[in-house]
């Protein structure tokens, strides 16, 4: 029996609960396997990924992925912003998230496009087609969570439609005048084009809309387009263009017109490691192999200086420090959960609100799913 004032180990659990303390670890090369794209000279290797639970479950250790975990490992870190683009960090989600994100950011994320272009007037050498196209790619500077979708039995009235009118010629006798975006003008309250000849139509002038209010009275700042020096056509003397457009709300898997983004794209965070050091010759040659200037020298005193990853994330793969006797020493790598992502807007939404956007349409897709399961 133990001694009064002394207390048995034996019963309590304390031995298990410590042996839970312990973290367990894997050996380290499938620890890089697990958590790393090793970049070789001939090409990647460890491309696969162990997403399923039971990967290491030999080694007693889980690899399954919880809610839970993901909420304490995700991240986002942002690394640039601009009027135009964003660059943050996406830490702790596995690719296929990540290309989700990319994939509603270019086709599902709406936005507001020229769908219809009314000609009355077009004498330039450019063909109507041609016309109607370019005008249809041009970025408009209007909020599309402001307005509604327009189905073909719809009628396009202010909460659905914005419609623009373009008008200009070139006088005879005047140089060649050219036309640009910013040329288009803005009709809050509708289409001025009637539907019929005023000897056709005894009523009241009917329009291709049917805006009950002017739409200055619904919105907060004035329409227009994003980016105003976009060339539309170049008229001669005695050459004019006078049309209607009707813009309205869409995405990216209908048309390319629609989709917010000049363009998404992401990357693993690149890893630089030298496993010995570079000094002298061998550092200066290092450094001069890099086009994007990985590597730099630091100063030890004496003379003597060594090679060091300055900025690893500015590797573009290149493997040219690869190359050569000394290139089993530099290992490159890629960080499997680690992307950074680059969103480049069109202007009709700001890049950080265009990615907010894609976080919601993903969370309704989810939230879709998991009601037609249940």
């Amino acid at each position: 029996m133990p001694k009064k004032g002394t207390k048995s180990s034996k019963g309590t659990g304390s031995e298990p609960k410590e042996q839970e303390r312990r973290q367990k670890k894997l050996p380290e090369h499938l620890e890089l396997q697990r958590t790393r794209v090793v970049c070789k000279f001939d090409g990647p290797v460890n491309t696969e990924g162990f997403q399923y639970g039971g990967a290491f479950s030999a080694m007693g250790i889980d690899n399954s992925v919880s809610v839970d975990k993901f909420c304490k490992d995700f991240k986002v870190e942002i690394k640039r912003l601009t009027e135009d683009d964003v660059e943050f960090d996406m830490i702790g989600i596995d690719a296929s998230v990540a290309n989700a994100f990319r994939r509603i950011l270019i086709a599902e994320v709406p936005t507001m496009a020229i769908e219809k272009v009314l000609i009355a007037d077009n004498s330039s050498v450019i063909a109507d087609e041609v016309l109607a196209h370019r005008l249809g790619l041009i970025p408009l500077d209007a909020d599309p969570r402001l307005f509604e979708y327009i189905s073909e039995n719809d009628a396009p009235n202010e909460r659905n439609t914005i419609v623009y009118k373009l008008h200009v010629s070139c006088k005879k006798g005047s140089p060649r005048l050219t036309v640009k975006s910013g040329d288009l003008e803005w009709l809050p309250e509708g289409s001025q084009l009637p539907l019929a000849s005023p000897a056709q139509s005894r009523d009241k002038k009917k329009t291709y809309t049917s805006f009950s209010q002017s739409q200055k009275d619904i919105l907060e700042k004035p329409l227009g387009v994003k980016l105003k020096d976009i060339t539309i056509a170049r008229l001669g003397p005695g050459q004019a263009i006078e049309l209607e457009v009707h813009a309205v709300k869409g995405i990216g898997k209908v048309h390319a017109k629609w989709s917010p983004v000049a363009t998404a794209w992401y990357r693993m965070l690149p890893e630089v490691v030298l496993s010995e050091e570079f000094k002298g010759d061998d550092a200066e040659e290092l450094v001069k192999k890099c086009p994007v200037n990985v590597f730099d020298i630091e100063d030890l005193g004496n003379g003597e200086k060594r090679a060091f990853v300055a900025k690893p994330r500015a590797c573009t793969l290149c493997r040219q420090c690869v190359t050569g006797p000394s290139g089993e020493h530099v290992h490159l790598r890629r960080v499997r959960d680690h992307f950074i992502f680059t969103i480049e807007s069109t202007g009709a939404l700001p890049p950080e609100t265009l990615f907010t956007e894609a976080v919601r349409i993903l969370e309704e897709k989810c939230e879709r799913v998991i009601s037609e399961l249940s």
